[in-house]
């Protein structure tokens, strides 16, 4: 394949020019100021005396010749051959000096006097270097003052380019590829037909087929949209070109859609090429929200766009490739055939993938003999790729914090739980009386836990507090899910509820411990009810649309879908719901109170307790 054409080479910033022509100028200014510094300076350094000193030299006959230099500086040679100075007043003639000084007109005139006058370049060099000095002190400013303007000039002609920048520009620099990026197999299937195309466009023109000009990645945050596009463009060897959708929207009119017109332009230049749009739903919201009219900057962009898309014809070898996790907010024309009409979703990865992601993330790090991926892979349900990179990375940092040459297995268990809930607060001074307390409420969830039929296995339980949490119970999937059952939602709202009765039943009142367990049952319970239809009293249908966010281009309030009879209906049976986990949760800790106390003292003892010990006591 012929070699593409580089990018062009992006300017670089003014500052440092700037800061080095100011030292020039200073540079100058001083050179100029020690060549007529030296020039009105006398060439043999002599004696100075002052001018009583040297009438009495005068007068006593110990002068041989005087020589006038100018009008101040008298050079006096000695009868020893030695040489003086004196100064005298300016425009005051010698004669009058010492006559005024009592030296007789008959001992003047018998005096050796020499009047001697600058000539050639010295003289003329005297006479035009103050003058010249400033002159050229004024003309550095105004020369200096006019690359500033200059320098405004271009800026402002540049204004409307864009800021893009070619990643992969760099030939000797390790380009990304697909074997770079674990996991997302089926997104990898779908993007390489671009790769084909990208290699290959005349395989599919000469059948008058034309490959998508714009694919659309959608997925959570941090599932590896960007490291996806690079790796495209690093299987193609094409040119990169990235821009975020947030740069092409200015405070001034027009700018954004003459960013637009110049990325296109660039990306036609050096095609074959892949544009990376990032976070396209900055500028691609839908229209016509009646905020700014037709004349909106961010529509006038968005408009730019689609009309650059929809230029592309099958001999342009453009793929442009966008980025979101907001596709229900895009504008319709966005997703249309011929602009963005193959979507490709990354989903989080699945536990393989999890363990794929971890092994890529992990080359460069020295990792211990019990580090087992697999098992961190399966502590990380619902972690992205960026979270997984942080795991390691945070158990790293905990390596180095205590000189250890190499990470081990439990500086990346302790990663997964600061990553999760915070750094832990061993520090905090606990009451014995708030210990127990907590002891006993974590037990109460992991005892739940362990005897409802439908809910996770406990893999961890700790009084130790982390981030704003004073202990936390980790209960975790044996495998990754899709579907979830009501029996699974219901043993996991008994499970939230197991601190709240744990501290009903030992303690005989309440804390304010169970705040957050009460705020996420009520939330799973309502979405049991309104989202699921999983509600008997109320039937099989949703109720309002909590899961569309309020953003321009829809209705800015939620307009319910049911009566206010519902309503009530509603809040009926999520309360009912609620109360009869409460009542579970109840049941499972009277019948094995004793579980629960021996629970109890073990925490107290340890404050922690991993799975296997446990499920030993549960089994004791």
């Amino acid at each position: 394949m012929a070699n593409t054409p580089r990018m062009p080479k992006i300017p670089k910033s003014k500052g440092p020019q700037l800061f080095r022509q100011f030292i020039t100028i200073v540079v100058v200014l001083i050179v100029i100021g020690a060549i007529f510094s030296l020039v009105n300076e006398p060439t043999n350094k002599t004696d100075e005396i002052t001018v009583s000193e040297a009438v009495a030299k005068i007068a006593n006959d110990e002068v041989k010749e005087i020589t006038i230099k100018s009008d101040q500086l008298l050079e006096m040679t000695l009868q020893d051959d030695s040489v003086v100075t004196a100064r005298k007043e300016a425009q005051q003639p010698l004669t009058e000096l010492l006559a005024q000084n009592g030296l007789s007109e008959e001992d003047i005139s018998n005096l050796n006097i020499v009047v001697k006058s600058n000539t050639g370049w010295t003289y003329w060099l005297s006479i035009i270097s103050p003058g010249l000095i400033s002159i050229l002190v004024i003309g550095l400013i105004l020369w200096f003052m006019m690359r500033q303007v200059q320098g405004m000039n271009s800026k402002a002609m540049t204004f409307g380019k864009t800021k893009d920048d070619d990643k992969d520009k760099d030939k000797n620099k390790k380009k990304v590829r697909f074997a770079d990026v674990a996991g997302n197999n089926e997104a990898k299937e779908e993007l390489e037909e671009v790769v084909d195309f990208l290699k290959n466009p005349e395989k599919y023109t000469a059948l008058g087929a034309k490959v998508p000009s714009g694919v659309l990645l959608v997925g959570p945050p941090g599932t590896g949209k960007t490291l996806m596009a690079r790796a495209v463009a690093g299987e193609a060897n094409v040119p990169f070109h990235h821009i975020s959708g947030s740069e092409f929207v200015e405070m001034f009119v027009g700018v954004g859609a003459s960013r637009v017109r110049d990325l296109f332009k660039k990306a036609k230049q050096h095609a074959p090429a892949i544009v990376f749009v990032d976070e396209i739903d900055a500028v691609g919201r839908q229209r016509g929200t009646g905020l700014g009219g037709s004349h909106d900057e961010r529509e006038q962009t968005l408009n730019q766009i689609l009309v650059e898309m929809d230029g592309f014809d099958n001999e342009t070898k453009v793929i442009v490739i966008a980025a979101t996790n907001r596709p229900d907010v895009l504008d319709p024309a966005l997703l249309r055939p011929g602009r963005f009409d193959r979507h490709v979703t990354l989903d989080s990865p699945n536990i393989a993938d999890r363990e794929a992601i971890l092994k890529v993330h992990s080359k460069k790090k020295p990792l211990d003999e019990d580090v087992k991926l697999k098992d961190i892979a399966q502590r990380t349900p619902g972690f992205s790729g960026a979270d997984l990179e942080n795991i390691l990375n945070e158990a790293a940092i905990l390596a180095a914090r205590q000189e250890k040459k190499s990470i081990s297995m439990q500086d990346c268990l302790d990663s997964i739980e600061r990553v999760m809930l915070g750094p832990a607060r061993k520090s905090a001074v606990i009451d014995k009386k708030e210990q127990n307390v907590t002891a006993y409420h974590e037990g109460g969830h992991a005892l739940v836990a362990y005897y409802s039929e439908h809910a996770d296995p406990v893999h961890k339980i700790s009084i130790i507090s982390r981030g704003r949490a004073g202990g936390y119970t980790l209960k975790l999937p044996e495998k990754d899910k899709s579907l979830h059952t009501k029996s699974e939602f219901l043993a996991d709202i008994a499970m939230m509820l197991g601190g709240r009765v744990a501290e009903e039943e030992v303690f005989g009142e309440i804390t304010t411990g169970a705040s957050s367990d009460l705020q996420k049952a009520t939330k799973l319970a309502r979405s049991l009810v309104t989202q699921y239809g999983m509600s008997e009293e109320l039937g099989l249908r949703t109720f309002g649309h909590p899961s569309e966010a309020v953003f321009l281009g829809k209705d800015f309030s939620e307009k319910r879908d049911y009566s206010e009879n519902t309503a009530q209906r509603i809040d009926e049976a999520v309360e009912k719901m609620i109360k009869e986990a409460h009542d579970v949760a109840r049941d499972i800790l009277k019948t094995h109170r004793d579980k629960l106390d021996e629970v109890a003292t073990v925490l107290i003892e340890k404050e922690t307790l991993e799975r296997e010990q446990f499920e030993a006591l549960m089994t004791k």
